[in-house]
């Protein structure tokens, strides 16, 4: 097993090993993460085929996130996973990121908490199936428009304080490949919440979601679902926010699986997670 830097030619054998884990992720994902450091994104090569990957991303300098941790399933038990996840937290170390963070799978609990991290709080996916009918005509006809600059530019400037660092380079990417999702919601008081969107491999993705009160929840999830042509949206909603199961339920949302948001350091910006109805997603926090 040979562990080297991931470049753009590593993309496809990327994608294949998250094909065939049933991941929504798709290219532009990859690119995000090679844009942001590609020094801190790592594949494991087996025979000169790409048998694994990792990636890193760091926010701020405040704390550092790992995703897309994958290992194609006939080489798994060989310690592929473990190996590229310290190669991860040796570079994460090496740089002085004083705290390094991820979403865990009930799975890879253990792994992680063998090698430093601990439970923050939990999440859990929850995923919309539509029928092809019931899909609304306005997220098929209306062409994308951007949010104008300076609203943009608030909308980031409160996500820094709800998650706990600045990650405008990868919402702006977010927002570039799928402006009709990105949303905000004001009042005379100011900002009650904002929400991009991603289109996935095989599913719309909302997060990250964020609102002060159930009703702006409610409006925002609406929204969304307006401008979703896809028959299947998923969400990874936070269990420390206190009405976000009511608003999925009331949709028609199914609970699909557990997460646990796990961090190994100095946890000093938690953010706001009381706030978060949904992540931005597993891989990037």
């Amino acid at each position: 097993m040979q562990i080297r830097t991931m470049t753009e030619k590593d993309i496809p054998a990327g994608t294949r090993l998250k094909d065939i884990a049933g991941w929504n992720q798709t290219e532009a994902d990859w690119r995000i993460f090679l844009n942001a450091g590609r020094d801190g994104c790592f594949v494991a090569e087996v025979d000169d085929v790409v048998r694994g990957t990792a990636a890193t991303i760091v926010y701020g300098g405040r704390f550092a996130w790992v995703g897309m941790v994958l290992v194609d399933p006939e080489n798994r038990g060989h310690g592929i996973g473990t190996t590229l996840l310290k190669k991860c937290l040796e570079y994460l170390d090496s740089i002085q990121v004083p705290c390094i963070k991820l979403d865990a799978t009930p799975l890879g609990k253990p792994i992680y908490e063998g090698l430093g991290f601990a439970s923050e709080y939990e999440l859990e996916r929850w995923t919309l199936k539509r029928r092809r009918e019931d899909l609304p005509r306005q997220g098929q006809t209306d062409p994308d428009e951007f949010m104008p600059a300076p609203l943009l530019e608030n909308v980031l400037k409160a996500d820094r304080e709800v998650f706990g660092a600045d990650r405008s380079a990868v919402l702006r990417a977010v927002n570039r490949a799928a402006p009709r999702f990105t949303d905000s919601v004001w009042n005379a008081g100011g900002m009650e919440g904002y929400a991009f969107g991603r289109r996935g491999s095989f599913a719309d993705h909302l997060g990250p979601w964020i609102a002060k009160d159930e009703a702006t929840g409610h409006r925002i999830l609406d929204r969304f679902l307006a401008q979703s042509s896809r028959e299947v949206v998923l969400t990874d909603c936070s269990n420390a926010n206190p009405f976000i199961k009511r608003i999925l339920q009331a949709r028609g949302f199914e609970y699909s699986r557990p997460l646990a948001r796990m961090f190994r350091g100095r946890n000093e910006y938690p953010g706001q997670p009381e706030l978060v109805c949904a992540i931005l997603g597993p891989e990037f926090g």
